[in-house]
């Protein structure tokens, strides 16, 4: 596909939806630079994920950046003392902004988009795609289209490429509204390959996803509704 002649910014943790995230943003012309984060996460198994995700899409480059948010805890992900919730009720439910889960990692994208904005003002880069959603989210703050307005009004306030008229920043969320159902469809027809995909919070040793965690049964749901095969394993 010819390129548009821009270059954009993809934040790519291995999933499913920043996979779908990267495949559009390719499908629409941009030459991706993709970012990777191992952050003290207990499935950093993702970080794999991401390597093999990139080269699939054939990405102009892909950093991966360490940050020690373990240190910080505070999350089920980070934080080996405290348990990855299974089968949770509360995933079933509308409303979910009243139960956020213990998953939920403190600031997590507004430091990963922050990582993602440094390295698009050294590029001169004025896109950036993030795959988060709000259909099937599983209760985080930081995956609402309020949250992503008011960091790309925060970026175009606080970096020198926006001030001197440079840049002009736009965080693009591709998928925000889609079902998880419906990403899937969009990925398979845009040739994203779901095998490479990691999107388990608490793997085995082995690498099997649990299926029991709020992300593999999103998943299991998306695949099923899509009437397609999900080509993860599951322990369980």
């Amino acid at each position: 596909m010819p390129k548009n002649g821009k270059k954009a910014i993809v934040l790519l943790s291995g999933g499913l939806d920043s996979a779908t995230t990267l495949g559009i943003a390719i499908q629409a012309g941009f030459e991706c630079y993709a970012i990777t984060f191992r952050y003290g996460q207990r499935h950093s198994i993702e970080i794999n994920s991401a390597k093999r995700i990139a080269k699939s899409f054939d990405a102009a480059e892909h950093r991966i950046i360490d940050i020690d948010l373990a240190q910080l805890g505070g999350s089920a992900l980070t934080d080996s003392n405290i348990s990855v919730p299974k089968n949770r009720p509360e995933l079933e439910k509308e409303d979910k902004t009243s139960s956020i889960p213990i998953t939920y990692v403190p600031a997590r994208n507004t430091i990963f988009l922050s990582y993602a904005l440094a390295w698009a003002e050294v590029l001169n880069i004025s896109d950036i795609f993030i795959g988060v959603n709000i259909t099937d989210y599983s209760g985080y703050p930081d995956c609402r289209g309020r949250f992503i307005e008011a960091f790309e009004n925060m970026a175009n306030l606080a970096t020198a490429a926006a001030v001197k008229g440079k840049a002009i920043y736009k965080i693009h969320t591709p998928i925000i509204n889609m079902s998880k159902a419906d990403i899937i469809k969009k990925g398979t027809q845009i040739g994203v390959n779901y095998s490479l995909t990691h999107s388990c919070y608490d793997p085995d040793k082995a690498g099997r996803a649990c299926g029991q965690c709020d992300s593999c049964r999103l998943r299991r749901k998306g695949f099923k509704e899509a009437g397609l095969t999900d080509p993860a394993k599951y322990s369980k």
